[in-house]
């Protein structure tokens, strides 16, 4: 991590921001004040969560709100990027729960009052699960309700947001909730997936809309997760299958956002799979953004099986994984980076997550050595500076995440955060990775002035 403060570093510029980053189920609990979500329904459900545990308390952050900002500010970041619970702002009867938007108002003027630059995700998968229940994100009204939510809280938080996410990651709301199931609200079929998408795409360039009325002085964009994919051989099954990975999995998201327009793999699957657009949908969805967003964590191999389906393979063997399974490959970044810069002409892009899940354990001096996840950022930071020199317009970079927390359908039995949590005690220590990360924020900082 030193190279965020190395001379010559692209990350000593003043305006390149970096922060850490939560969502809201994940680490808020207090359920008891707002509406049930998808992802409190999908928690009941048998089988569906690795440890069968549940979001209601998690990290406990809305009762210990004062104590984790003293912690981000002790960090020395630029920014904090954080998601809005939907059902903690809109009652099932339509009306506002200001207690929930007082919740954010607040923490929105104390890191205000410190300068730390509020980097707020509008919808970080938890759907309310009164608007599921008329059919979620396969009704269309879903889009218009995500409208009139937004319209409700740019007003609310006025001048005291500095950039808004619409999204998080919609390929997992869409793909994993409603064409595989292994996610909330946990529908399974291919024919479900890209008309989810679609009208998640939707809700974005609606509320893009809403944002450049009310928010006009706020950056305002989308987050989106991609995978690089890299063919098992020069075998031309496999160099096709691994295209058509790419189209499902990346362009099918982000080409409608940046041409109006999804791949050309749409004219190839079935009728029943396709999206309903409507005229004019894909004018709304191509609304300008002023960022792109872009999660990384991993790469995938692609070999041509035989199946319908794109193959991914393991990790390579004898490859450093992480607690996840899943490879370090930190070359994956810059690789994607590149080609994003290559296909499309692209407005600033943020590294809004990035990170990695490790088997960590308090030792009995009461420290966390987290010596993998350090090795993890330093390498990636590495990746984009990289992808920097060669050109690719990257404005910021945030560190998944801040807490340990619920990491969806595994519950908490992996730990992403450079703070551990003690799910029984909520006591917060801090990992090895965070106490690097301070000290190099904090020598950064100063040279910054």
């Amino acid at each position: 991590m030193e190279i965020l403060a190395k001379s010559g570093s692209p990350f000593l510029q003043s305006d390149f921001v970096i922060g850490v980053a939560t969502s809201s189920f994940q680490i808020e609990g207090d359920a008891a004040s707002r509406e049930a979500s998808i992802w409190d329904t999908f928690c009941t459900l048998p089988g569906k969560i690795a440890d069968g545990s549940n979001g209601l308390v998690a990290c406990d952050h809305v009762n210990r709100v004062e104590d984790d900002l003293a912690i981000i500010e002790s960090l020395n970041v630029d920014a904090y990027r954080f998601s809005i619970s939907w059902p903690r702002i809109i009652k099932q009867d339509g009306s506002i729960n200001q207690q929930g938007l007082n919740f954010y108002q607040n923490i929105l003027a104390r890191l205000k009052q410190n300068n730390i630059k509020a980097y707020v995700t509008l919808y970080h998968w938890d759907l309310p699960q009164y608007l599921e229940d008329q059919g979620g994100w396969l009704n269309r009204d879903t889009a218009y309700a995500f409208e009139k939510y937004v319209e409700i809280v740019s007003k609310a938080f006025g001048d005291n947001v500095f950039s808004y996410a619409t999204l998080n990651e919609p390929f997992c709301s869409a793909y994993l909730g409603y064409e595989v199931g292994i996610h909330a609200p946990g529908i399974k079929g291919k024919q479900y997936g890209k008309k989810a998408i679609h009208h998640l795409l939707l809700a974005h360039g609606l509320a893009m809309r809403v944002l450049r009325k009310n928010a006009p002085g706020v950056q305002a964009g989308i987050v989106l997760n991609f995978t690089p994919f890299y063919a098992y051989s020069c075998n031309e099954d496999d160099v096709r299958a691994t295209q058509l990975a790419h189209d499902h999995f990346n362009d099918w998201y982000i080409k409608p956002l940046l041409h109006a327009r999804y791949p050309d793999l749409i004219n190839e699957i079935p009728d029943a799979h396709r999206p309903d657009i409507h005229d004019g949908d894909m004018a709304i969805i191509s609304e300008e953004i002023d960022y792109l967003g872009v999660n990384y964590y991993t790469r995938a191999i692609v070999k041509n099986d035989g199946s319908e389906d794109p193959c991914q393979l393991p990790a390579p063997e004898g490859s450093e994984t992480t607690a996840m399974g899943w490879e370090v490959y930190p070359q994956g970044l810059t690789d994607l980076l590149l080609q994003l810069h290559r296909d499309y002409t692209l407005p600033p892009i943020i590294i809004t997550e990035n990170g990695l899940a490790s088997d960590d354990h308090i030792s009995s001096d009461g420290r966390v050595n987290d010596e993998q996840r350090i090795r993890y950022l330093t390498t990636h930071l590495y990746a984009v500076s990289d992808a920097i020199s060669a050109g690719v317009n990257v404005a910021g970079y945030f560190v998944w995440s801040l807490f340990d927390n619920f990491e969806w359908a595994l519950g908490y039995e992996k730990r992403f955060g450079i703070i551990h949590v003690d799910y029984e005690t909520q006591k917060r220590t801090f990992k090895s990775s965070a106490v690097k990360l301070r000290n190099i924020l904090a020598k950064r900082r100063k040279i910054l002035g």
